[in-house]
């Protein structure tokens, strides 16, 4: 579900973000007092977490939706079971950090 909040619509604009930045190029949003000069603040829900990011007026135009928000879950097998790796104990995590991948030269493939 998605929420459009404009300068003009939303008149108690609560920002929780001390530097207003594009998401998509980065672009510094001018916030004057309650109101945003060159962009948009968006409003999203996902599952039970709230996520408000800015997007200039260009990148808006563009493409209104937000993509790419949601940090990747890397699994990996654990004596026989898969688990996420967020799961592990500290030594575990950094035990798996430092792993590295083994490559086979091209004349064992």
């Amino acid at each position: 579900m998605v929420f459009v909040k404009t300068a003009k619509k939303n008149k108690k604009l609560k920002t929780n973000s001390s530097n207003p930045y594009c998401y998509d190029c980065k672009k510094e949003i001018e916030v004057k007092g309650k109101q945003i000069k060159n962009g948009v603040l968006l409003a999203y829900k996902d599952d039970m977490e709230k996520i408000k990011v800015f997007k200039c007026n260009s990148c808006f135009k563009k493409n209104p939706s937000l993509t790419n928000f949601r940090k990747c879950e890397v699994y990996s097998r654990v004596v026989g079971y898969l688990r996420p790796v967020q799961q592990w104990n500290i030594g575990k995590f950094k035990e798996f950090k430092e792993r590295k991948e083994y490559k086979l030269s091209k004349e064992y493939l």
